[in-house]
This record gives C-alpha cells, sequence and structure tokens, in this order.
C-alpha cells in the first residue's frame, strides 16, 4: 500500500529507507519488482537504502557509507549495456 501512496502523484524520485527490511524473501523480490518496473516505465528515480546485499546489486550504482561517510562509489553495469 506504501508503493501505491508514494506513486500516486507520480514523483521524480522515490526514497526508500530499507523498504523491504521487515518482508519474507519472496515478498521482497517482489516489492523490489516493482519498484523497478516503475523505475523503467516512468523514469522515476530510486534511491534505497538497504543493508541487503542482493537487493543493492540490482542497482546501478551502489554507494558504501561507513560512520556517516561515503567511503566508495560504485557503478554497476546495467542492462543496457
Amino acid at each position: 500500500m506504501c508503493i501505491a501512496r508514494a506513486f500516486v502523484h507520480q514523483p521524480a524520485v522515490i526514497l526508500g529507507d530499507e523498504p523491504t527490511g521487515n518482508l519474507d524473501s519472496v515478498t521482497s523480490g517482489e516489492v523490489m519488482d516493482l519498484l523497478f518496473k516503475i523505475n523503467k516505465e516512468y523514469g522515476t528515480t530510486l534511491l534505497v537504502v538497504t543493508h541487503d546485499s542482493e537487493i543493492a546489486e540490482r542497482f546501478s550504482r551502489i554507494l558504501h557509507m561507513q560512520d556517516g561517510q561515503i567511503v566508495r562509489d560504485e557503478k554497476l553495469h546495467t542492462e543496457e549495456e
């Protein structure tokens, strides 16, 4: 439901703070699939904070933080490449 509320006005950016933190792995995958579908179909930017490396690796860019500082900026391959 919160994804529907977040997208009802078609924002340019969706911010997710551990958006799948309390979900089982199947539901977590479904939620992330939906967010990536919104990203692809509407060009909505996704900015997600997560401790889940499997989720992080689905993104084209990962910023690693430690003690409030960015310690690594990792650009991953995208589907278009």
